[in-house]
């Protein structure tokens, strides 16, 4: 491959990035049918066939977008219970980084994991098998906490989840940290037996 085809092809990766945040930014804002390809491109500054250039369509881009900020929460929370045995202590390590990550300021995650219902039935039945996965971390960590028999784990990593996906509903920076919040939230659902 020649210098300027490599110039071209990083040109082309630098504007399509640029894209995707600006996309981004305008899901999280705007929700998935506020958001039109339109407001995209005169954002990006990018003119309306040039844009399908770099994106195939608005459902792709969502389900990319969505499924990439899965995969950053997914790699943080993994990298923050990795080294932590005790099962109650990766239990808080995992809520931590998983508020740390929904509540930050300039956070994608929950607005694209909470604009399920606006999109297309084919579009959610690929975000509801993405975030399934990532359950799939906490549904592991659940497994190894030494509940009493009479509680469903199920039950348990639904109400967890639900929980620690409703904070950024009522958080507000100033009084509790999201480390303090999830440390407090970890303790509630601590039963030792």
């Amino acid at each position: 491959m020649s210098k300027k085809q490599v110039a071209s092809d990083q040109g082309t990766r630098s504007r399509r990035d640029e894209i995707l945040t600006v996309a981004a930014q305008l899901f999280a804002r705007k929700g998935y049918r506020g958001t039109s390809m339109r407001d995209i491109g005169e954002a990006s500054g990018v003119l309306g066939g040039s844009l399908y250039h770099h994106i195939k369509s608005k459902d792709a881009l969502f389900v990319e977008l969505h499924n990439g900020a899965l995969d950053a929460a997914e790699a943080r929370i993994a990298a923050a219970v990795a080294d932590v045995a005790d099962p109650w202590d990766r239990l808080e390590a995992a809520c931590v980084a998983m508020l740390e990550v929904q509540l930050a300021p300039d956070s994608l995650t929950m607005p694209m994991m909470n604009d399920f219902r606006e999109v297309p039935d084919a579009v959610r039945v690929e975000l509801v098998a993405r975030r399934d996965r990532f359950e799939g971390l906490f549904r592991a960590i659940v497994a190894d906490l030494p509940l009493p028999a009479g509680i469903d784990r199920s039950i348990y990593r639904n109400l967890l989840l639900s929980q620690l996906n409703a904070a950024a509903d009522w958080f507000r920076p100033g009084r509790l940290t999201p480390r303090e919040i999830a440390g407090q939230v970890a303790r509630l659902f601590r039963h030792d037996g």
